[in-house]
């Protein structure tokens, strides 16, 4: 479990991560607390998203927002175990560079599908996509899940 707890709070031998994550404030028992709860808020917004869809008129709209809401949600809630910074690295190394600029490219064109151009079908479509994006950018943290 300590190595476990190394290797996510950024203590794996980078001593700039490791310099950010000592100033950090937050202990490893609030680290976890914090994934859990940004993790379920996802998992709730995506699943609200979902009974949304049968709503008449505006459920469409509803499900694309509250479904991309909960993809960030479940996004960022893994920032609370490896910081922010190493999140953010880990997100742009090349093995999983594309698949996190799909991803957010996805998330982006769901809220403008939904909102400026008001395109239901279009942000079904964005949807779709963006479970696809965040299905291959999951699966680039598995050894050789790709």
């Amino acid at each position: 479990m300590d190595k476990l707890k190394k290797v996510l709070s950024g203590q794996d031998g980078n001593d700039d991560l490791n310099a950010a994550n000592e100033a950090s404030t937050l202990g490893w028992g609030t680290r976890v607390k914090g994934f859990i709860v940004c993790f379920v808020s996802g998992v709730l917004c995506s699943v609200l998203g979902t009974c949304l869809l049968w709503v008449p008129r505006s459920g469409l709209t509803l499900f694309a927002v509250f479904y991309s809401l909960g993809n960030i949600a479940s996004l960022l809630s893994t920032m609370f175990l490896m910081g922010p910074l190493k999140q953010l690295k880990r997100m742009c190394d090349k093995t999983r560079a594309l698949a996190t600029g799909l991803m957010i490219t996805c998330l982006v064109l769901t809220f403008c599908a939904a909102f400026w151009w008001k395109n239901k079908g279009l942000a079904l479509l964005f949807c779709i996509l963006q479970f696809l994006a965040f299905t291959w950018y999951s699966l680039s943290y598995i050894p050789f899940a790709r």
